[in-house]
């Protein structure tokens, strides 16, 4: 299926989208030298990545320098893959957070085919880069449509109806 990428020191670490509000795509992208590795994700997982990475640097000293970020996506943007699984860890050893994704798999892609490559991709990041993910990803998901103060969905394209009011 996917390729599987491993980035042992990130330059560059964002979030961002392609598309007008409303139909926009997620993507996170990484940085290493020459190499540049976009992957796919929906609005939450990136949302619920920049939230976990906040707690994971809460339980950290504050990293002695700032990180001067490049926010932009570097186009073209074309996703390697759709992520489907997420983890993190801290290596204390070289003052890096770890982040790992794992391909998303339909689930007739693998059922016949036991020995179906799933791509991974796991990226080293300073924790300088990854406080400046954290501010950005936020960024984006509140210049997204409003949530439905009911159900929690994005309210239509003008933010004053959801299909929960049916």
């Amino acid at each position: 299926m996917g390729n599987s990428f491993e980035l042992d020191d990130v330059d560059r670490f964002t979030a961002g989208t392609i598309g007008p509000r409303g139909q926009r795509v997620f993507y996170i992208q990484a940085v290493a030298g020459a190499e540049v590795v976009s992957l796919r994700l929906e609005k939450q997982q990136v949302l619920a990545l920049a939230d976990y990475l906040a707690g994971v640097l809460d339980d950290l000293p504050q990293p002695s320098d700032a990180a001067a970020v490049e926010s932009d996506l570097i186009e073209p943007v074309i996703a390697e893959w759709v992520v489907g699984n997420i983890g993190v860890a801290y290596a204390e050893s070289d003052d890096r957070v770890v982040l790992w994704a794992d391909e998303l798999l339909e689930a007739d892609e693998h059922d016949d085919a036991p020995d179906v490559d799933q791509g991974t991709a796991r990226f080293r990041i300073s924790r300088p880069l990854v406080a400046a993910f954290i501010l950005q990803a936020r960024e984006l998901a509140a210049a997204g449509r409003p949530p439905c103060p009911y159900c929690g969905r994005p309210l239509d394209g003008d933010g004053s109806w959801c299909s929960c009011h049916n």
